[in-house]
């Protein structure tokens, strides 16, 4: 297995890449990176999930490049999808994240590879051509975590199927579902977060997926059973139910 502190004696092979990345000055100066070597064709960029995997499935690219936080969006968990999409592609992912868990998770959905951000452009240079041969190329902080993990597996019982559901929401599903359990409407929200509604919709409908609610009123029970909304005080006059998804 291949790591940052073994650099690889992998050659740079012919490959076709695709990035995926939110940030407009990180994807051209990762392109121009890339385009600087010749044996590296990019064949697209975008900065959201959706498009990646229209992409995909257009081009079928050797290589994506995936940051794992795309506008607060999850991106390892469209992993799968993408492996569905272009199932000979590899996946390297490049990001500022220094989540141990949020790495490995990558890596069990699929990921080959994983740079961090804060490395010399020769390091993502390395793990291309490592990954793109068929190898492995991990940060050796991760390397050292799954291999203890098979040296002494967990002891803990594994997460509940709702603690696994609840696990899979991102950090602004989360905040939009405690405006939920306040009983605030989607105009509300898109104002209290500084997004539009159809944002608000677009993670509702993710958050209806993941929870496997059907509606607002569901939705607004799951959380204060699970923790994730307080029940708001009773008043004199009774309030009424959360409005449904289509508001």
């Amino acid at each position: 297995m291949d790591s940052p502190s073994t650099p690889a004696q992998h050659p740079l092979l012919p490959m076709r890449v695709l990035l995926v990345e939110d940030h407009g000055i990180v994807r051209t100066g990762l392109r121009m990176l890339l385009e600087s070597q010749p044996e590296i064709t990019v064949v697209g960029e975008t900065a959201t999930t959706a498009e990646m995997l229209a992409l995909t499935t257009q081009t079928q690219p050797d290589i994506v490049i995936l940051d794992l936080d795309l506008g607060g969006e999850n991106a390892a968990e469209s992993i799968p999808a993408l492996l569905e999409t272009a199932p000979a592609a590899n996946i390297v992912i490049l990001t500022g994240v220094r989540d141990l868990e949020a790495h490995r998770q990558a890596v069990q959905y699929g990921a080959m590879g994983l740079v961090l951000k804060e490395k010399a452009t020769e390091t993502l240079l390395q793990a291309l051509a490592a990954v793109c041969a068929g190898g492995i190329w991990l940060e050796p902080t991760l390397v050292a975590q799954v291999l203890s993990e098979l040296t002494h597996p967990r002891l803990t019982p594994p997460p509940s199927p709702e603690e696994a559901k609840i696990a899979r929401l991102t950090e602004r599903e989360r905040e939009i579902i405690t405006l939920i359990g306040e009983g605030l409407r989607n105009k509300n929200i898109a104002a209290r977060l500084y997004i539009s509604e159809p944002t608000v919709r677009h993670h509702l409908n993710a958050i209806f997926t993941k929870l496997g609610v059907a509606s607002r009123f569901e939705l607004a029970v799951y959380a204060y059973q699970h923790g994730l909304a307080t029940l708001p005080p009773r008043t004199d006059s009774a309030p009424g139910a959360p409005p449904e998804a289509g508001e």
